[in-house]
């Protein structure tokens, strides 16, 4: 018998076959390393849901009308953010090959099988937690790792001029479409970085917080925490507009931990 493990795997299921979607739903209810926070039904909902709730695991249906499975993937890519595991759950054999290409974790067949099903998880539940853990300390005898000094200024694009702004005064910069666009106590516009992962190691991780996947704030700046659905928050920012972010459920653990909720 497997050991299971303490810590979940945030999961949503999408298939537009209603009984599909709640027989593999049912099926996961067995599994604790496992839990399913949302179901849909299409691959437009399925982006949507992804983009919202940032689960750990998706198990996609790969026809579905509207945006097959695979284009939800190529959408997610198009737009920069970061990409949860996908495991394509159809009753056809032959996209496996496309499904790989794009870095599916795995290929079920249905019906599925329970014990395929629980290599999975189980699988799943090895890279994700790997994944997780802090990297290794330095071989030993060799050097600490080094890090550049971060930047204490950046540019920002709007109104066709280039604007150099101080980095405290970024409140929070957010990706759509590849593009990122930052927000300061002054100006609004766009980044000259490719994703938000290279504008946040550019810069102070103690005050810049990557809370969502298509979010990074800085922590001086928020200016309310506001409870939101199933035990979550959004984050009221100190700019004009007062903008709400989501937090995402991987980071609300941190969020408490910082601001003793």
């Amino acid at each position: 018998m497997r050991d299971r493990a303490t810590a979940t795997l945030t999961t949503i299921v999408v298939d537009d076959e209603q009984l599909a979607c709640d027989e593999l739903t049912y099926l996961l209810k067995d599994f604790s390393e496992v839990e399913v926070i949302a179901t849909g039904c299409n691959g437009l909902e399925a982006i949507d849901l992804i983009q919202k709730l940032e689960p750990e695991l998706v198990f996609l249906d790969v026809h579905m009308p509207g945006l097959d499975g695979m284009g939800v993937v190529r959408r997610l890519r198009e737009k920069g953010i970061d990409l949860p595991h996908f495991i394509f759950v159809t009753a056809f054999d032959q996209y496996a090959v496309e499904a790989f290409r794009l870095e599916a974790m795995d290929y079920l067949l249905k019906p599925l099988d329970k014990g395929r099903l629980g290599e999975t998880i189980e699988r799943a539940h090895r890279v994700i937690q790997e994944k997780k853990s802090p990297e290794s300390p330095p071989a030993k005898g060799a050097g600490p790792r080094s890090q550049a000094a971060p930047r204490t200024k950046l540019l920002v694009r709007a109104s066709n001029r280039n604007f150099i702004v101080d980095a405290s005064d970024v409140i929070y910069a957010t990706i759509d479409d590849g593009l990122i666009s930052l927000v300061t106590t002054n100006l609004e516009g766009q980044s000259n970085f490719r994703t938000i992962e290279d504008l946040q190691a550019a810069l102070d991780r103690d005050s810049f917080w990557r809370v969502h996947r298509s979010y990074l704030v800085n922590i001086n700046r928020i200016k309310e925490v506001v409870p939101w659905f199933k035990s979550s928050y959004q984050l009221r920012m100190d700019d004009k507009k007062h903008t709400e972010i989501p937090v995402s459920r991987v980071q609300t653990r941190r969020l408490r931990e910082l601001f003793k909720l």
